[in-house]
């Protein structure tokens, strides 16, 4: 594999993939307090910057489905970017076609082009073989600081490395680092906590992490799919009904599986409601599991405290609502106090420890999720390997 400091890019085009999938508030605007995903890509930016090249940032936002939807324009990133870089950007209303081509011609040394979100484009999910090309005639060289993106096959992440020479940005080659000497240094007790809504993506790290962790805890809705497929009442609540038979088939009865024993559970997610705490099974039909309660956390941070090692990725609930924030807050507290060595990440759980402060407690912030998950349970990533061939 390839890095920047392999190339010399001085007045070449440079496709830097990028992930910039923030949420944006009701302004339609980045939050600053949510713009960690930006400013972990200004490294690789300020450095092609000093090589004089000419950086086009190419990076989808949302689920757009391959239609063009003007809430998910990349406007508000450029905006956000500009002010971080204190340098114009302009911005593009396409990532591919004549126009495009025509504005990239022009580009001078050291100017910075984004290109609009890529999942406007079916093809881009798709990765299909035109639209790669279509890309790839924007630039000379690209460049993966994606990793959060890197688990998926899309025609920006696996596409482009066949027709352009390629490498690791300064971000994606720190978490290759830093997430190999986690991998190749696991300590036990290795605790892993998995929350978060769908447990569809996740099920196949359960099942390896059931294997290689001492301890794995599970929260938010995606426990809940878990909590149903062992009997359990569970109300209104967020499950995956088609992934019922699926979550069945694991270790279910496995001592290492830590699964909530209590929550707190409303009849409306708003929080304008009156809530309760309802032990697991109690639920009542017309009540939704909306956090951990409090015999959960206590349980949860036992296991915390006896880790050496603690890998975490998803909230306990939903924690942007205060009245259900506290397992997931009470468990962020707990990982940071912890002596274990920690590795956490995924967009919510990162916004989750900004907002308390707790940002530099953890020993590792990675900026994927799925993508971290996969990477420690020994998988391979397809971004990671389309820039060894």
């Amino acid at each position: 594999m390839k890095f920047l400091r392999d190339f010399n890019f001085k007045d070449k085009r440079v496709l830097v993939r990028a992930d910039f999938n923030v949420p944006l508030g009701n302004d339609n605007q980045v939050d600053e307090r949510e713009d960690w995903r930006l400013k972990a890509v200004l490294p690789t930016i300020n450095y092609l910057l000093k090589q004089k090249a000419k950086i086009i940032l190419l990076s989808h936002l949302g689920r757009p489905e391959g239609k063009i939807k003007e809430e998910l324009r990349l406007n508000p990133i450029a905006k956000r970017l500009e002010e971080l870089l204190n340098q114009k950007i302009l911005k593009l209303d396409d990532c591919i076609g004549l126009e495009v081509e025509r504005s990239i011609s022009k580009m001078k040394e050291g100017q910075i082009v984004l290109l609009e979100n890529l999942r406007f484009h079916a093809e881009e999910k798709e990765n299909s073989p035109d639209f790669t090309k279509q890309l790839a005639k924007l630039g000379d060289f690209y460049v993966n600081d994606a990793f959060g993106t890197s688990h998926r096959s899309h025609a920006s992440i696996i596409g482009l490395p066949k027709h352009l020479p390629s490498c690791a940005g300064l971000l994606l080659e720190k978490e290759i680092n830093n997430l190999s000497k986690v991998l190749n240094k696991l300590e036990h007790p290795l605790l892993v906590i998995i929350g978060g809504v769908k447990i569809s993506t996740k099920i196949k790290f359960i099942e390896i992490f059931l294997k290689k962790a001492d301890s794995l805890i599970l929260g938010g809705a995606l426990a809940n799919t878990v909590i149903r497929a062992k009997g359990f009442a569970i109300g209104r609540s967020i499950i995956e009904e088609e992934m019922i038979d699926q979550v069945k088939k694991l270790e279910l009865t496995n001592n290492k599986l830590h699964l909530p024993v209590d929550a707190v559970a409303s009849i409306d997610v708003s929080g304008d409601k009156d809530s309760r705490i309802a032990p697991i099974g109690k639920t009542n039909e017309d009540e939704m599991i909306l956090d951990i309660g409090p015999d959960s956390e206590n349980l949860f941070k036992e296991i915390i405290f006896q880790a050496k090692m603690i890998i975490w990725n998803g909230p306990m609930g939903i924690f942007e609502v205060d009245k259900f924030a506290n397992g997931s807050r009470e468990i962020a507290k707990a990982v940071a106090q912890s002596s274990a060595f920690s590795v956490v990440g995924g967009g919510d759980t990162i916004v989750l420890l900004e907002q308390l402060n707790l940002l530099d407690q953890i020993d590792h912030i990675s900026t994927g999720g799925g993508a971290m998950l996969k990477f420690l349970a020994g998988e391979k990533l397809p971004g990671i390997e389309a820039l060894k061939v």
